[in-house]
């Protein structure tokens, strides 16, 4: 067995075809065979099921998990023989929720690739619970999320604090009001962030703690989303005021304070407790939390 062998699975697992797999990794359609084949004589078991589409068997999905480990740990040594040169340089994995993936990481990233070159960023949207777990099992380095969700195993420091606020179309009857109770809210039809979003789930506890039942019309999984529609005036959202900075200065979304969702919400980041922390992340770290809030929050 050698690495190749396991990243020649791993890249078949994603694709689902020895001929994409080939492609990515250079090598002919019967190369990439002769590697499963290898493997499979090895560990006398079959790993792929090679009917169309190409699916992963039992066997193959148990030895595919201790494959992505073994390829960590190399990836690992590899991170740690290069920090002895004390050059800050790798590969992070970010996890982020869209809003501040669109928000905050340009201006932060811009600083931080301007300074440190060799080391190159890549970003994964997914929501707050997503970037917990995915930190967690070690599919991303670093997250970004809101910090609703306390968890032993990983390090968290705060950043910034947001709140959630009632926007609307500029064309909707509430947007002549400064500000509203939420008593106000039972009979508005509301444009809601998909269920599983940290935004979604702080809503719906301060409706239930009011007894107020939301007509809720359509429900959307990132606040991008949602701004789209309130602007069209399809209904009223309840998102990130951090998320409508641009949509408020220009005019096509208006704020109208709920007294109720009067709430802060820290934002911050999350890594591994006790893992292994590259130059790069180390650096990027360093850079994230040194930075003032206002850096993140920008002007309005």
């Amino acid at each position: 067995m050698n690495i190749n062998q396991l990243e020649t699975l791993l890249t078949i697992s994603k694709t689902m075809s020895f001929r994409k797999a080939g492609e990515i990794l250079n090598l002919t359609q019967p190369a990439v065979s002769a590697q499963i084949k290898s493997l499979e004589d090895e560990f006398g078991t079959v790993l792929i099921d090679r009917n169309q589409p190409v699916t992963l068997t039992d066997s193959g999905k148990v030895f595919l998990e201790h494959a992505e480990r073994i390829l960590r740990t190399v990836d690992d040594l590899k991170q740690r023989l290069s920090d002895l040169n004390q050059t800050p340089q790798g590969h992070i994995h970010i996890g982020t929720t869209t809003s501040i993936a669109m928000q905050i990481l340009p201006r932060v990233l811009s600083y931080f690739q301007d300074q440190f070159p060799l080391i190159k960023t890549t970003i994964h949207s997914m929501t707050s619970s997503q970037i917990m777990n995915s930190v967690e099992n070690g599919h991303v380095d670093i997250g970004i999320a809101y910090l609703l969700e306390k968890n032993p195993s990983l390090e968290t420091s705060v950043l910034y604090y947001d709140t959630y606020e009632l926007i609307v179309s500029a064309r909707h009857p509430l947007s002549r009001f400064s500000h509203l109770s939420i008593e106000k809210l039972r009979n508005i039809p509301f444009i809601m962030l998909s269920p599983e979003t940290a935004g979604r789930r702080f809503v719906d506890q301060v409706f239930k703690s009011f007894d107020v039942n939301p007509h809720i019309v359509m429900e959307l999984s990132s606040s991008e989303e949602v701004k789209r529609m309130v602007e069209l005036n399809l209904g009223a959202a309840i998102i990130s005021k951090l998320s409508v900075t641009d949509e408020l200065r220009h005019g096509t979304l208006k704020m109208v304070k709920v007294s109720e969702l009067d709430i802060t919400h820290p934002v911050g980041v999350v890594y591994k407790s006790g893992r292994y922390l590259s130059s790069a992340m180390q650096q990027f770290l360093l850079d994230l939390k040194g930075m003032p809030e206002t850096q993140f929050l920008g002007s309005e």
